[in-house]
């Protein structure tokens, strides 16, 4: 109990780490697409000296880099979908709606893993969404910005389901690297065909430079590592479900750093809350099943 509550505590402060992650793509004054590019070589970077301290054998199976080459993509659009709905809009809009995945796991991880569909896992993705209904009522001016977090929020279930598997067989450090480095390949590429790797792309102010390292460093080659291990403990939904508190903290951390741009209708407060509502609805839930179980092997 003492090591799984541990394993809980540790995910919400990685959900703590990703709620400044969306404060720092507001502050880097860059495009989304180079921000990623950059946050994922880095990162990459950075893991790979992670690897050869521990002395990780890279060598991975077709299969399996056929899979982490799948996960690489969806998080590379992932991010840069989430980056794109923060410039368009702001911090709190894209932050709730990404929120959504609680409704797109409650659909598609029964699928994934061939389970029965749990009703209130998916009553609980859909208040997430009545939530999110209240938002864009009050906020349609950033409707934009909340169809791309909705594509982003959609691609991070994917990777998330994706991870779910690859956790029960690679190492967590070895995923991220992989993971990471074929997401910076892709953008690459897309940048290469593009043109878009001019002197004006590497040169970056000294502000972008440490809000950068910070985001590639603590928020991702950190916080990446630590979300893949956590996943060896706790199910893809309540991982998703919990990311619902990203918005909370990171809607805080926005209107004390940003102040005014950051405040919202007080109807969106209202949606904020009721998928926050959610998050605390599915812990009840989950440890009633939980205590259930363990009477059931008692008798």
């Amino acid at each position: 109990m003492k090591t799984k509550l541990k394993h809980y505590f540790h995910l919400h402060f990685i959900v703590f780490i990703w709620g400044f992650t969306a404060v720092l793509g507001k502050l880097i004054s860059i495009d989304a697409l180079s921000l990623v590019w950059y946050r994922m070589g880095i990162a990459s970077i950075l893991i790979l000296a992670t690897v050869a301290i521990k002395g990780y054998a890279l060598k991975v199976s077709k299969k399996t880099l056929m899979t982490l080459a799948l996960a690489g993509a969806a998080l590379a659009l992932h991010w840069v979908t989430f980056f794109m709905a923060i410039k368009v809009s702001n911090v709190s809009i894209a932050l709730a709606t990404m929120s959504t995945g609680a409704f797109f796991t409650a659909i598609l991880e029964p699928i994934w893993y061939g389970r029965k569909i749990i009703w209130y896992e998916l009553v609980l993705g859909l208040v997430v969404i009545l939530g999110l209904l209240l938002i864009f009522k009050v906020e349609t001016q950033y409707g934009y910005g909340m169809l791309l977090a909705l594509l982003s929020a959609f691609l991070s279930v994917i990777f998330t389901l994706i991870n779910g598997k690859l956790v029960k067989k690679e190492k967590p450090t070895l995923i991220s690297f992989y993971e990471l480095s074929i997401g910076v390949l892709l953008l690459s590429l897309f940048l290469g065909v593009q043109g878009g790797f001019t002197v004006a792309f590497f040169q970056l102010s000294q502000n972008d430079w440490i809000f950068i390292f910070v985001l590639a460093s603590f928020c991702t080659a950190y916080a990446f590592i630590a979300g893949v291990h956590v996943m060896k403990y706790i199910t893809p939904y309540t991982v998703v479900l919990t990311v619902n508190l990203e918005p909370v903290y990171g809607i805080i951390l926005a209107f004390i750093i940003f102040g005014d741009s950051e405040q919202m209708n007080p109807m969106f407060y209202v949606g904020a809350v009721v998928i926050l509502a959610t998050v605390i609805a599915n812990g009840i839930l989950k440890n009633k099943g939980r205590l259930k179980k363990q009477d059931s092997v008692e008798v």
